[in-house]
């Protein structure tokens, strides 16, 4: 599979040489959020290059080589409902996949994956070299051509120029990347890859704001050194869930991982190296991630913790090489190596590379519209870590979305704007725009207020049309929804026409702990108990009236939506009139050149965050950090010197 990846490259490149001095959109990156941009400005139609600095790392994972998780599930879910590859390059090379929460409700079930190192990147290139229209370069990014404030074009490292309408930035954590490890720092943006370097300092004289940001990654043990014995055996979920709608059945072998915790003599070894530590020491000035903190700063600041855990998951089927998860570390190589032995299970442990921290350069993404496009050079988007966040999944929802719009406006369309009240995807650009990045950003159900509507599980049903239309989603694919919303929606309707009697249900009731019935109900009503499962229900043989419902719901995927729709039915309503609130807000637009400066009657923080951000909306306006109530009263009443704003408006924006 190498051999004819790096041959279909060879060739491609040789293509490169000798036709393409232009092309439509240009993709700086082979990163995450690097392969969604460039599929999907090629899959709409424009002529597209993308722009890496090693064509064998495209798709590489640098961190953990998993996929999904906590809301990052369902942005994967979101991201192949539009049509990207995220999801089915996950589903292609899975090794152990399960569904996180399933003990709470469903709005926070989040699909996870771990994946095969090597086999995702090597699938990710097939998919980029397959796809029609888009050419790979070896080169880097060394400026962009500005004329009248757009873009017309770049010059590559190797003074290659080449014209084009729109370009994605997508530089992970390669703008000036420094590598750090103990008192060992040096230029890199990831293990065995350098930098690049000189990028933003020509951005900034555009105009851009610049910061710096730091992540970091564990170390890679011998797999065959462990004792995993000792440890706890975490099993794969059995079937497992994919994410892409693509995806009939996970065939994949799926393996176990495994779990073991720290110890206080870890900690203490870990505590006898913080003098040559960078974090601590103040080497590193880029703020690290809060939710994936490294080790030694989960000790330093839970000093009451006697363990913590680690999860030691292969890195594939014919690998020996174990992922340490939740040893993020920049320590001394020795440090980590002595801590290491001190965990149940590794005591003979073989450390293969060590932990080290990345500190990067990124662009404060208040800088951006929500099309992802910059708002000081048109033409110009910047997707995944270059914006300050954190994941895979992230820098690819991202991603999409820019290389969309990049195609989109070459071909001179409307914007493709998503919404916090329609997908995950929506939240984390509006959080991004609005919200101050001091951390690296990461996705979370509790940032989305819609999220009982923003499921995992209906991921299609929101945004599959949506793709569909960009030409990014198969007819089939639109086929297969409909008739899945077709037979659920059929299936409700006798749910809530057919009854079931005392005699029928009494029996399942009981076993349940479910108070009996005394006279027949409709099927909904009973199913809508929390003790009672819709696929119980369902399995009750002698019951006739049931039959045309199973004829419907021939599989759990569409048992799941019609038992989630039944038993939540109130909530639902209620987050669907929130949603309405939500876009009359939203529908109160402010000019982009509104002049909040002149506006006297704003608070201090407020004049200067709203002119920082420019929001295109009240709405938009109402969720700046920063901005009060009485600051929105006061924009509300300005805006009205100019057209009418529809009444309740206001009281709608204060009471979020």
């Amino acid at each position: 599979m190498c051999r004819e990846v790096s041959l279909a490259f060879h060739v491609e490149r040789k293509k490169m040489d000798e036709e393409v001095s232009k092309c439509d959109v240009l993709v700086v990156g082979g990163g995450h959020a690097g392969i969604e941009a460039c599929l999907a400005s090629a899959r709409i139609g424009c002529r597209t290059v993308l722009l890496t600095m090693d064509p064998e790392a495209i798709g590489r994972m640098s961190c953990n080589p998993a996929i999904g998780g906590t809301a990052k599930g369902h942005l994967v879910r979101e991201i192949d409902a539009l049509g990207g590859e995220m999801g089915g390059i996950a589903d292609a090379t899975g090794i152990h996949f399960r569904m996180l929460n399933k003990s709470k409700g469903p709005a926070v079930w989040s699909p996870r994956c771990q994946n095969d190192r090597e086999w995702y990147s090597r699938e990710a290139k097939r998919r980029v070299f397959a796809q029609n229209g888009l050419i790979v370069v070896q080169d880097s990014l060394k400026d962009v051509i500005v004329e009248r404030r757009r873009v017309v074009g770049v010059v590559t490292s190797r003074g290659r120029r080449i014209a084009c309408s729109g370009v994605v930035i997508c530089g992970g954590t390669f703008l000036n990347g420094v590598m750090h490890t103990g008192n060992t720092c040096q230029p890199g943006g990831r293990f065995g890859e350098g930098s690049s370097n000189g990028l933003t300092v020509k951005l900034k004289q555009f105009g851009f704001v610049a910061g710096r940001l730091k992540t970091g990654t564990p170390p890679r043990l011998a797999l065959d050194t462990l004792d995993l014995a000792s440890t706890e055996v975490q099993l794969p979920d059995d079937p497992p869930s994919p994410f892409s709608h693509q995806t009939e059945c996970i065939s994949n072998r799926q393996i176990p991982m495994y779990l073991t915790y720290t110890t206080p003599v870890t900690h203490d070894i870990l505590r006898s190296g913080f003098a040559d530590s960078p974090m601590f020491s103040g080497r590193i000035k880029g703020v690290g991630p809060r939710y994936c903190p490294s080790i030694e700063d989960k000790i330093n600041r839970f000093e009451d913790r006697e363990r913590h855990q680690i999860f030691l998951e292969p890195e594939g089927y014919d690998s020996n090489v174990a992922y340490v998860n939740g040893f993020s570390t920049s320590l001394s190589a020795d440090t980590q190596s002595k801590a290491i032995r001190t965990i149940p299970g590794l005591e003979k442990a073989k450390m293969l590379r060590a932990g080290y921290a990345v500190e990067y350069d990124f662009f404060p993404p208040h800088q951006l519209e929500h099309t992802m496009e910059t708002k000081i050079v048109g033409g110009l988007y910047f997707a995944g870590q270059i914006n300050g966040t954190s994941g895979y999944e992230e820098a690819a929802g991202q991603g999409l979305i820019a290389g969309i719009n990049a195609a989109l406006k070459v071909r001179r369309k409307e914007p493709f704007i998503l919404s916090r009240s329609d997908s995950y995807i929506g939240v984390m650009i509006d959080d991004l725009i609005n919200k101050s990045t001091d951390e690296p950003y990461r996705i979370f159900t509790s940032r989305a207020e819609f999220r009982l509507l923003l499921r995992q599980d209906n991921a299609d049903s929101r945004l599959m049309r949506k793709g569909f239309k960009l030409g990014l989603v198969s007819d089939q694919l639109i086929r297969r929804l409909e008739e899945k919303e077709s037979r659920v929606n059929a299936a409700r309707e006798l749910m809530d026409s057919q009854f079931i009697t005392p005699n029928e249900v009494n029996g399942l009731l009981e076993m349940l702990g479910s108070p009996l019935i005394t006279e027949p109900l409709p099927l909904s009503q009973v199913a809508k108990r929390p003790e009672v499962r819709l696929r119980g229900l369902l399995q009750i043989g002698r019951i006739i009236s049931l039959d045309p419902i199973r004829a419907l719901l021939t599989d759990e995927k569409a048992v799941e939506r019609l038992e989630i729709e039944l038993k939540y039915e109130g909530y639902l309503k209620r987050q669907e009139l929130q949603v309405g609130q939500f876009k009359r807000a939203e529908g109160t637009p402010i000019p982009p050149e509104f002049p909040f400066s002149t506006i006297k009657s704003l608070s201090s923080e407020g004049r200067e965050k709203l002119n920082r951000v420019k929001p295109r909306s009240l709405g938009q306006a109402s969720r700046i950090s920063g901005v009060t109530n009485a600051d929105l009263s006061v924009l509300m009443i300005a805006l009205m010197r100019d057209r009418d704003v529809p009444r309740g408006t206001q009281e709608e924006v204060k009471s979020r």
